[in-house]
């Protein structure tokens, strides 16, 4: 008798379980809170004010609640996401991307430079942007360029999900010029801002290599054997949908095509820009998009028509993006109403101390990486646990260059987590199931974690200052 193979549960049915144990656990954790004070403008924990208050257990109605709740609080991210799915369905109208990557197509097949340099060209500039303006949301619009190119280039729908998302995750993990991890998390703990960015530059460098490294081998390995890809019978039917023809007979981008393009290109300047010099956000970046979309409908000879239908159409398709991110922003509602955060940071703090500051590292890094699991923002882990991590750092041994190291390192673990609304909306744009991807991301997690480990020595034995 043949084994009925095993079928794992939809993105939605796991994360709805992550909300009903989360709604479990606010009837076991007690509340707690920490006060907070005021300091240059921020609202700051007090690392010695911690109390227990009265707990606010979630129940069934809280429970489904909090998908809407989610909605609610993730408004910004989710709007930013179907905003720019219109613009690129716009971008794509123009038929541009398709000549593009018939080009590049065609030039990969004939030049062993293109070949080889292409992965790592892209991986190290998502990764610079990530390290030091901040790149993490900016990189969902980018799964729609890679994802066709990547499978039209003859690997998988992973390579195209993996150069913009983990390029831009690994830059932020290892920050050496981040303003929003690495600049705010030395401000709360008094520590020269971008101070120790030699040594950061260096970890910088080894992350981005390790994940250049790792794409190449997997890319090589798929290219040579297609149905090794978690995503191989995905992949036939999104190959369905790339652009008709082959690459032998194509001549060449118009000039038309060459322009739309230039506009996107620009489109995208403009938002680094913006974000380096202006603090751009998601506000302004969506606006950044919806301009984009309609100057290049113009120029790409649409009428007002198709412009609207293609806006519309692309903003549908992520519909069901939208409400995965909703589910994933709903388990922090949860915690957050059942005043248990705090209580869980509390509990933590004490299992840093160790007979050894390498060994008091490595539990910091742990406890940043369960943080993470929850609280996802740079900004707001900083000024969550470096009140805390600081002072505690001083008394275990460990300097505070090194907490804020083991800080960083916590959030090598975003890509994998599905409470982060932007891996699971990345992978709903790029219709990967989460289990899927979680599966193919644990040979690299675990590659992550033992380079974390391996970083933080150093620090300790210098004593990093």
């Amino acid at each position: 008798m043949m084994k009925k193979k095993l079928k794992l549960p939809h993105t939605f049915v796991l994360l709805f379980i992550i909300l009903a144990l989360i709604a479990a656990a606010t009837w076991l954790v007690p509340g707690g809170k920490y006060d907070t004070h005021l300091v240059n403008g921020k609202q700051l924990i007090n690392p010695d004010s911690f109390h227990y208050i009265a707990s606010n257990p979630q129940g069934l109605v809280a429970l489904m609640k909090a998908p809407i709740k989610g909605f609610v609080e993730a408004a910004q991210i989710i709007g930013f996401v179907l905003i720019v799915g219109g613009a690129f369905a716009v971008l794509q109208k123009t038929e541009a991307i398709d000549a593009m990557i018939k080009s590049l197509a065609k030039a990969h097949a004939s030049s062993a430079f293109i070949q080889k340099a292409l992965i790592p060209v892209f991986i190290t500039l998502f990764s610079i942007g990530g390290a030091t303006f901040g790149m993490n949301e900016e990189a969902i619009p980018f799964i729609l360029i890679f994802v066709p190119l990547a499978l039209a280039l003859g690997y998988d729908t992973v390579v195209g999900v993996s150069i913009p998302f983990l390029g831009s995750q690994v830059g932020f993990s290892a920050a050496f010029l981040n303003p929003f991890n690495v600049g705010i998390a030395q401000g709360i703990a008094g520590v020269p801002v971008f101070s120790g960015w030699g040594y950061r530059l260096i970890v910088w460098v080894i992350a981005t290599t390790v994940t250049i490294a790792f794409m190449m081998w997997y890319a090589a390995r798929v290219k040579r054997d297609p149905t090794l890809s978690p995503t191989y019978a995905l992949d036939l039917e999104k190959r369905k949908d790339l652009p008709a023809g082959g690459v032998a007979d194509f001549h060449g981008m118009t000039a038309r095509h060459k322009l739309v393009l230039w506009i996107f290109a620009g489109s995208l300047a403009v938002m680094v820009f913006g974000v380096v010099h202006y603090e751009w956000y998601i506000d302004e970046i969506a606006a950044l998009f919806l301009s984009m979309a309609i100057v290049i409908g113009l120029v790409g000879k649409l009428d007002s028509t198709q412009i609207v239908e293609g806006f519309m159409q692309g903003a549908r398709d992520l519909v069901g993006t939208a409400l995965v991110i909703a589910l994933a922003r709903g388990t922090l509602v949860l915690a957050r109403d059942a005043h248990i955060i705090d209580t869980m940071l509390h509990a933590l703090m004490p299992l840093v101390q160790s007979a050894h500051p390498v060994f008091a590292a490595w539990k910091m890094f742990g406890i940043q990486t369960v943080i993470n699991f929850f609280i996802h923002s740079g900004s707001g882990q900083a000024a969550l646990t470096m009140p805390i991590m600081a002072p505690l750092a001083d008394l275990v041994g460990v300097t505070r260059q090194t907490a804020i190291l083991a800080f960083q390192f916590g959030e090598f673990t975003t890509p994998m987590i599905p409470t982060s609304g932007i891996t699971v909306g990345v992978l709903a744009l790029a219709r990967i199931p989460w289990i899927t991807w979680a599966k193919w991301m644990i040979p690299l997690q675990l590659i992550y974690a033992v380079l974390a480990l391996a970083l933080l020595v150093p620090p300790c034995l210098m004593n990093w200052q």
